[in-house]
């Protein structure tokens, strides 16, 4: 039998490899190589949904082998209706990221090669069956990343990398105080997510609960909640935008995603801490949203929304039955493509004007028609408004709070007014008022950056008018998930 999900995995590192022994007078061709790998995983991702049956609740494409037995650790690989979403997210924003890294002129070999194993890593995330190898891929995606900021990014490249670095390794710590608990206190003392679940029936409520909290401050940097959010504004304004696009599309999702899978393997845990998980969404989705009101640096105020976006997700979270767990699901894919949408446009029209200070701009309307109709959408997607995939997740994420605890979630609705007045501002000051005469001449989105901008906007626009697909494809996990809390 083919191991469907190991090839997917093999894919992204077999082009690096390509690309690392390509001879120096075959330069030209890294790029290709590039395009057509990360491409090539895409359309193996969309042929694997082929072979899977949405309908049906278990882990699919299922390969295992033993990796060490007496440390009760796996080569698990497997992915449900929660995760394909995630994977195919995962290498549509890492083909469009190397579709517009175009203004990378320097060491692009290490370049390319590193954004193809941060995708390998990534979906690793994803895919994995048993916590020792999530946390092995957890750790791997520091590396490509780490490198691609400091080498590749802004003037405190430098200083945004450690940052990013040390704050997830700082929480890492926690997750793995957690899991050595988590394996202790396991019966089987395996690792394997579907030993824990077994396991969770005879594991006491307390341990359960400390074991979920120290897994929630390594899952919590990368999400980010509040107050673990300290890395992101700076990495998002120093990384190259390719890289931020990955980095808020993508990345963020990996704690959400853990967070998930940490509620269904320590049910009694999420049911203990699931006030505290509202409250710490709630409080993310407000703050972020003011911080992200207050900025006119338009990279900190997308990076700012993101930290809004997912106190949504993790409301969605925490309500812990079917509507607010699709709620948070939907959100995560719909928010992957709006913040990868906004970060790519964002950074090319930086490339272009060398500001990213919004009072810098005006009346770019005539300019740049093309990037103001991707603009508007995106960041329409952004507000959530009918029509658009953020409304779907965040409608679900509202019903399934009001599920839990009635008219208190009606703070989403405030939460939603200050993505609003935040996103028609930038629309206000980029496309209205008075024209700034330096910005005649800003050059209009070319031929690929346009396809790659419609694919993500489109994408959201599809999603939030036809749902059900996507809908269809989360309901058999989701409920699943959610049936142990009552559904």
């Amino acid at each position: 039998m083919i191991d469907f999900l190991i090839l997917l995995l093999c894919l992204p590192v077999v082009g690096a490899l390509l690309i690392l022994f390509l001879p120096e007078h075959r330069q030209p061709w890294i790029r290709p190589i590039a395009l057509a790998t990360a491409a090539s995983t895409l359309a193996y991702t969309v042929f694997l949904a082929t072979q899977m049956d949405f309908t049906n609740p278990a882990v699919q494409l299922v390969a295992e082998y033993q990796w060490n037995e007496r440390l009760g650790t796996y080569f698990s690989f497997g992915v449900d209706g929660l995760s394909y979403p995630l994977v195919a997210l995962t290498n549509l924003l890492t083909l469009v990221a190397i579709a517009v890294s175009t203004q990378i002129k320097e060491r692009i070999k290490a370049y390319y090669m590193l954004l193809l194993l941060l995708e390998a890593a990534t979906m690793g995330v994803f895919i994995t069956q048993g916590w020792a190898l999530f946390y092995v891929f957890w750790e791997l995606v520091l590396i490509p990343l780490f490198f691609l900021i400091d080498r590749w990014g802004g003037i405190n490249r430098q200083r945004a990398a450690l940052n990013f670095v040390l704050y997830t390794m700082g929480g890492s710590v926690f997750m793995l105080l957690g899991l050595l608990m988590l394996f202790d206190a396991n019966p089987e003392h395996r690792f394997l997510f579907a030993s824990i679940k077994r396991a969770s029936a005879v594991i006491p409520a307390e341990t359960q609960t400390l074991i979920f909290l120290g897994l929630m401050i390594g899952l919590g940097v990368k999400m980010p909640l509040f107050p673990l959010h300290g890395w992101l504004p700076l990495a998002h304004v120093e990384a190259p935008s390719p890289v931020s696009i990955l980095l808020s599309g993508i990345l963020l999702k990996m704690g959400a995603y853990g967070m998930i899978r940490s509620a269904e393997m320590l049910p009694a845990a999420a049911i203990n801490l699931q006030d505290f998980m509202m409250a710490l969404g709630m409080i993310g989705m407000l703050y972020g949203g003011l911080l992200a009101w207050r900025q006119s640096d338009l990279k900190k105020m997308i990076a700012y929304s993101s930290v809004s976006h997912m106190g949504v997700v993790m409301i969605g979270i925490a309500a812990l039955n079917t509507n607010g767990l699709m709620g948070a699901a939907y959100q995560m894919v719909a928010h992957g493509l709006v913040a990868g949408a906004l970060f790519m446009l964002i950074g090319l029209l930086y490339e272009r004007t060398h500001t990213r200070d919004i009072n810098d701009y005006g009346s770019l309307l005539r300019a740049t028609p093309r990037f103001a109709v991707l603009v508007v959408l995106a960041l329409v997607g952004g507000v959530g408004l009918p029509g658009t995939a953020g409304f779907i997740g965040e409608l679900h994420a509202l019903i399934g709070g009001f599920e839990r605890w009635g008219w208190l979630v009606a703070a989403l609705s405030l939460g939603m007014l200050i993505t609003a007045t935040y996103s028609l501002r930038t629309v206000k000051q980029l496309y209205t008022g008075p024209v700034n005469l330096g910005m005649r001449q800003v050059e209009d989105l070319h031929p690929l950056e346009l396809a790659a901008g419609g694919v993500l906007v489109g994408g959201t626009l599809l999603l939030g008018l036809y749902p059900l697909p996507l809908l269809h494809l989360l309901h058999s996990s989701v409920q699943a998930i959610a049936a142990p809390f009552g559904g």
